[in-house]
């Protein structure tokens, strides 16, 4: 993805807070919505393929009376999550009656596997759904992200260039509320010395293949403060010895053990 449509999938979705939010909630509740709902379009556009093979499984397993079904309906997905629920995204653009959209709605949302439910709970995106429902914004939100404008699909937007938009998105919300870029977002000199560290003692051993990490607040605020204080940009201290690293290392492991952010 080029730089011009990464710039203006940011700029698009940062509209939408605007467009959709505003005088709903206070500009430092924006990301409780719109963070959950990038996740949200992304995994129905992945699951929409193969959605018709899901709830057929689905169906057979319950006639069967197969209660451990998570392997089956992962397999009949494609992934490693799926939906249950009889609606997509689509299926939910336009109700009359708010009542029954914010009823459908969470029916959609219960019917996304567990992992998928943890990701939402740390969200906690279902405390917003009252407020937007009250608003008649419910329908508005999900239109904004079907927008042909923008491809929220893997035909339309890969996995690497999905995580790059939500960090843009993470980083811009947390500058927007005037909090600290570096205890949200992690600047790329930081990921790169951090990848060293985890990786290159262990090159040989790694086989060729998808590496999945994740977008959390880990490292960098004190990492940011050491390299301030000795005017040292973070490449350059590389070595496992030097204070940057051990920094970075007791940082992350801090952060780890709260931190339960989420990435697609």
């Amino acid at each position: 993805m080029d730089q011009a449509t990464h710039n203006k999938i940011v700029s698009f979705i940062w509209g939408i807070a605007d467009d959709v939010l505003r005088d709903l909630f206070k500009r430092g509740k924006y990301p409780d919505v719109i963070l959950p709902m990038c996740v949200i379009r992304r995994m129905d556009a992945v699951l929409e393929p193969t959605k018709k093979v899901v709830l057929d499984t689905k169906k057979m397993l319950d006639k069967a009376r197969i209660t451990e079904q998570r392997a089956a309906l992962c397999e009949a997905a494609g992934q490693a999550f799926y939906n249950t629920s009889k609606f997509t995204l689509r299926d939910l653009k336009s109700r009359g009656n708010q009542q029954q959209l914010l009823a459908d709605f969470e029916d959609y949302l219960n019917g996304f596997s567990q992992n998928v439910q943890d990701i939402l709970e740390n969200f906690k995106f279902r405390n917003q759904l009252h407020t937007l429902s009250k608003a008649d914004a419910i329908g508005t939100l999900i239109n904004k992200f079907l927008d042909p404008e923008i491809d929220l699909s893997p035909a339309g937007i890969d996995n690497h260039a999905m995580g790059t938009v939500f960090e843009e998105l993470v980083r811009k919300f947390n500058e927007d509320n005037n909090e600290e870029a570096g205890e949200h977002w992690t600047p790329r000199d930081a990921v790169r010395l951090m990848a060293n560290l985890v990786f290159l003692p262990i090159e040989a051993k790694i086989k060729s293949g998808p590496i999945c990490c994740m977008t959390a607040p880990v490292a960098p605020a004190a990492c940011l403060r050491w390299r301030r204080k000795h005017s040292q940009p973070l490449a350059q201290s590389a070595s496992s010895r030097s204070p940057a690293c051990s920094t970075v290392r007791k940082s992350i492991q801090k952060r780890m053990r709260s931190a339960r952010r989420t990435c697609c």
